[in-house]
């Protein structure tokens, strides 16, 4: 399976990535290692969108607090790159994506990344993983 992550990238061209206690929705839970993921730099923080793909090489849940009654889900991993992005893609270019009911891979991404516009691991499908795949 695909996923993808918008977070704070202190160097979009590191060689591995850790990100600690990540919230997930959309699926994003289920992230283990060997999975895909795409790398967003999260504009909130000063990024520019799509920065890299890479291999999940270790993953692990966070436990829950206790008396916390509805709690988001979180995520630990570890990240090796396998390649940069050669084409930029962020929040502008995926703003005129707004029709949630057009199946477009881009409105996927769209949907699940500015909607809410928190910093995430969501999973996404095939088409989306295919899309992202043309910018590299």
């Amino acid at each position: 399976m695909a996923f993808v992550i918008k977070a704070e990238i202190g160097d979009p061209r590191a060689r591995t990535f850790a990100f600690e206690a990540q919230k997930t929705m959309y699926g994003g839970k289920r992230i283990a290692e060997g999975d895909t993921v795409f790398i967003f730099a999260s504009e909130n923080e000063g990024g520019q969108g799509l920065v890299a793909r890479g291999i999940v090489v270790q993953a692990a849940a966070v436990p829950k607090k206790r008396g916390v009654p509805r709690q988001t889900p979180r995520v630990t991993i570890a990240v090796r790159r396998t390649a940069l992005a050669k084409r930029r893609l962020g929040r502008n270019e995926l703003r005129r994506f707004g029709d949630w009911k057009d199946g477009q891979p881009a409105t996927e991404l769209n949907f699940k990344f500015y909607r809410q516009a928190t910093n995430k691991i969501a999973g996404i499908s095939d088409r989306a993983a295919a899309f992202l795949s043309a910018h590299f």
